[in-house]
């Protein structure tokens, strides 16, 4: 695994992260009493967006360090993978 690879692997990962945590325990405007004039009141009341990101990168270099492993240690082979016979040898 090149380091271009391991950098894109760890930024979709890092991403696929992000969009699972966003909503969790995101109370909203209106779940709050306190609706700021002109924004949605399903927008949420406070993001913590610095917390969210931390707890992000934290998990996601796990996962990555996870993947990172499987990949260069060749524990699951690419040709098990090969379902449709389209992977050459």
């Amino acid at each position: 695994m090149t380091i271009g690879a391991a950098i894109v692997l760890f930024a979709v990962v890092w991403f696929m992260v992000l969009f699972i945590v966003l909503p969790l325990y995101q109370p909203s405007q209106k779940e709050t009493g306190d609706v700021v004039p002109g924004t949605s009141p399903s927008a949420p009341a406070n993001p913590q967006l610095g917390k969210r990101a931390f707890i992000v990168t934290c998990v996601s270099v796990v996962i990555w360090a996870g993947l990172v492993y499987v990949i260069k240690t060749g524990v699951i082979p690419i040709e098990s993978l090969n379902i449709l016979d389209s992977i050459k040898p």
